[in-house]
């Protein structure tokens, strides 16, 4: 019969890693005495980062002495001790081949249920003394599981391990964790998966996303594990586009439509991508890459871009010197600030130029079809009338939609404009004048414009109890980020001898230098803003864009990112590289 052969708890400390501080409590220790078992944890014990351990689907980590035999020759190592994987429960038996999802187990004078494999993370690396070890658990399909406790209860070494009921569905958590991470996603057996009660929400969320991206066809990566668009970008690199329109439309604010040389229709854009443009103020330097947002209808067969001509030297070459007939090397379309897809309410918030996204969207919600359109609501801060860039066009298309609402903040106006003629709340938008409009919280929010703004609006909306994942956030400065950090910045070291590698977000371009083992780490050096979990290749958590340029992998991700698409945890560059970040 399995038996409980160490119970091991530790709370957060800090560690030395890579020249830096880490708070992590991959660290367990065994204890002599019996613990309590709770709904979200053991006695004595903790997590650091809650968002990927610990909860009450995550209350409790097991790990088989089976796998330490395994690791153990494999890494050749005989200094493993209990809590060595970052475990609560070192087993004997339950073998991650055996146990199902849903398996229900009494140990002690508690009752546990198992809810998911291992999340993937760098910190057990950090614990082994081994950066690969969470590809390797995967690969290896070895990854342990997590509990939830069903009755609290005190538990204890040698204790006896008593299954009380079988899972539905038969996925075993080895299989479970091959149906996400690894290649060749079976749907049959992911539509099974997702059926399964016990499955923790995170890991049923991640699934349908796979099934979802079946059903349309889509399979250019991971969509269970990326927030990318799972459809590749219509072309690799850049592609020359001809100028066919110059509109002035404020001041500040010009319009350039896009075409190509022989007017044949461009593909078709998402609501919300962007254009990645190379712009050559100066032609003895290498070209800018910048980001604008397409302003107009996505399905046009035309592209249209608005360009503030404050935002820096690019935009002011733009807005100054471009008239039709110019040709531009452009991207095709890109980003994940695209209008999701459903029936439900959607609110459009904007600041300033932030308008620009946010107006392709409502272009498609104004020419759907559908038999019931969704209820819209557009909000608008602007200083004054003569700053309210676009501001006939979306009353034109909010005219088309049944039911919209539309509110527009003014926060300088000038003496002859009247509140509630010309605009409809002075000052700027805030947490009171949200809340007084009544948005429906269960709205898809889309979110654009300066930092200061959306910072604020991301404050609003958390206080209203719009959950997270309704809020979709895009902010313009020099470039597009989704992440507010301070400004990204050449490393700290003398300039690298590598080739160049372009961060086109973040208007940073720095050569490569390789004492850095990987782009996540020169990022990282440069505070460019980027997300990452297992640094492995395992996760996707880093993924992005690439836009031209060829890497290297090391090691081979599991499963390799979609086209046009790059895993930068676990690659260097071999030439010229543009990054999306």
């Amino acid at each position: 019969m399995p038996k409980l052969m160490s119970v091991n708890v530790g709370l957060p400390r800090e560690v030395e890693w890579q020249g830096k501080r880490v708070r992590t409590a991959i660290w367990k220790y065994s204890v002599p005495h019996r613990v309590v078992a709770r709904r979200l944890n053991l006695d004595g014990d903790g997590q650091a980062d809650l968002q990927g351990h610990g909860g009450e689907q995550r209350a409790v980590m097991v790990y088989q002495l089976e796998a330490y035999r395994y690791w153990a020759h494999q890494l050749g190592r005989s200094d493993f001790e209990y809590g060595q994987f970052g475990e609560n429960f070192t087993v004997e038996g339950l073998a991650d081949d055996e146990v199902c999802i849903g398996d229900r187990y009494r140990i002690g004078g508690s009752v546990f249920e198992v809810t998911q494999p291992r999340v993937t993370c760098y910190r057990l690396g950090i614990r082994m003394n081994n950066p690969q070890m969470p590809a390797l658990v995967v690969s290896h399909r070895r990854p342990g599981f997590y509990f939830r406790v069903i009755e609290e209860g005190e538990v204890g070494a040698g204790d006896e391990i008593l299954k009380i009921e079988d899972g539905p569905g038969k996925i075993t958590v080895a299989e479970m964790d091959s149906l996400l991470y690894l290649p060749n996603h079976n749907p049959d057996r992911i539509a099974i998966a997702v059926r399964i009660p016990a499955l923790s929400p995170g890991w049923k969320d991640s699934l349908e996303e796979l099934l979802k991206a079946d059903e349309r066809g889509e399979h250019n990566g991971n969509a269970g594990l990326t927030s990318s668009i799972s459809s590749p970008p219509a072309w690799a690199g850049f592609r020359a586009l001809r100028v066919a329109e110059v509109h002035r439309e404020t001041g500040e604010v010009t319009s350039l439509v896009f075409e190509l040389a022989d007017k044949s229709p461009l593909p078709p854009a998402l609501p919300g991508q962007y254009l990645v443009l190379q712009i050559s103020p100066d032609e003895a330097s290498r070209p800018i890459l910048r980001n604008y947002s397409i302003s107009g209808a996505s399905s046009a067969g035309t592209y249209r871009i608005s360009v503030k001509r404050e935002s820096g030297p690019g935009s002011r070459f733009l807005a100054d010197t471009s008239k039709i007939g110019d040709v531009f090397e452009s991207s095709a379309p890109r980003g994940n600030f695209v209008l999701r897809t459903g029936a439900g309410p959607v609110v459009l918030l904007s600041a300033g130029i932030g308008v620009t996204p946010v107006l392709s969207m409502l272009n498609a919600l104004a020419s759907s079809s559908s038999e019931f359109p969704r209820k819209v609501w557009w909000i608008h801060g602007a200083r004054c009338t003569e700053e309210h860039v676009f501001a006939e066009e979306a009353r034109q298309l909010l005219g088309e939609i049944p039911g919209s609402r539309s509110v527009i903040a003014y926060s300088q106006p000038h003496p002859t404009e009247r509140l509630g003629t010309d605009f409809d709340i002075l000052g700027h938008l805030d947490l009171a004048r949200i809340r007084e409009l009544g948005v429906p919280v269960d709205a898809d929010f889309y979110v654009c414009g300066p930092t200061g703004f959306l910072e604020d609006m991301v404050r609003c909306l958390t206080s209203l109890g719009v959950p997270q994942d309704k809020v979709h956030l895009e902010v313009f400065g020099p470039g597009i980020t989704n992440t507010m950090s301070k400004p990204p910045h050449p490393p700290d070291s003398a300039p690298g001898s590598g080739p160049l590698v372009s961060f086109t977000r973040s208007g940073l371009v720095v050569p490569w230098d390789n004492k850095f083992k990987s782009l996540l780490e020169l990022a990282e050096a440069c505070d460019v803003p980027v997300k990452w979990s297992c640094r492995t290749g395992v996760c996707h958590l880093c993924e992005c864009g690439i836009l031209q340029g060829s890497l290297r992998y090391a090691p081979d991700p599991l499963e390799p990112p979609g086209m046009g698409q790059a895993l930068i945890c676990c690659s260097t560059p071999e030439s010229v590289v543009d990054l999306d970040l």
